[in-house]
């Protein structure tokens, strides 16, 4: 195996759950709807989200705000976007230094490193101001293959953009979206990592406590 393929949120970085709801909640406050009703819609939506089915970030939450009676201006959705938006280069802000040192080593040792992330678009947009970017090879967004996790598209993109087999990856990644199964299933060598979440307790393969594990894999 020369070909390490990750998980973004939960695995090299915090999913952020409470500040996420926060924030969806204070969207909805901001677009002129129950901040509750607003929240529960928006989760509701998620792969809707994650395949980019209603378009940009603005579009999306007028969608969802009108779901939910509301009838937002422009300068409302505009103040809701910001809101995400800075969430999400928050999140991509918190990554440990052992998991950049990590990821630092395999490129070192050679190895080819991509993402498969179930995301929408605002991470997407503040994904090369991450300190993360600089270490991949290849990036496979749901938003913009079209696909989310467990899909095999998804998995299958980038292997693509990496000119690799299933056969020859390493997949890493706590388990949400059902990704473990789903990566192991294509062939692929697959890791559930626990260090933000236990997002798959039923995962009977190998586990890792922390994303720097994964260096043991450099000497085998």
């Amino acid at each position: 195996m020369k070909v390490l393929l990750s998980d973004l949120f939960s695995t090299l970085i915090h999913g952020g759950d409470v500040s996420r709801d926060l924030v969806n909640a204070r969207m909805g406050t901001v677009l002129g709807v129950d901040p509750a009703a607003f929240q529960a819609a928006f989760d509701a939506s998620s792969y809707e989200r994650f395949t980019g089915a209603y378009g940009d970030l603005p579009s999306t939450l007028r969608v969802i705000a009108e779901r939910c009676g509301g009838t937002p201006t422009d300068e409302q959705v505009q103040e809701a976007t910001s809101l995400r938006r800075a969430l999400a280069q928050r999140l991509l802000g918190t990554v440990p230094t052992a998991t950049l040192e990590t990821l630092a080593a395999f490129k070192a040792a050679g190895w080819r490193i991509g993402l498969v992330s179930n995301i929408t678009a605002e991470t997407q947009l503040q994904w090369p101001g991450s300190p993360l970017a600089r270490y991949f090879d290849a990036t496979a967004f749901s938003a913009e293959v079209g696909a989310a996790k467990p899909d095999p598209a998804i998995y299958k993109t980038a292997c693509a953009a990496l000119s690799a087999n299933p056969q020859d990856c390493l997949y890493v990644g706590d388990g949400n979206d059902n990704e473990l199964p789903a990566a192991a299933s294509l062939g692929m060598h697959t890791i559930r990592t626990l260090e933000h979440a236990n997002s798959a307790p039923t995962w009977q393969g190998p586990t890792i406590n922390t994303f720097a594990e994964l260096t043991s894999y450099l000497v085998q």
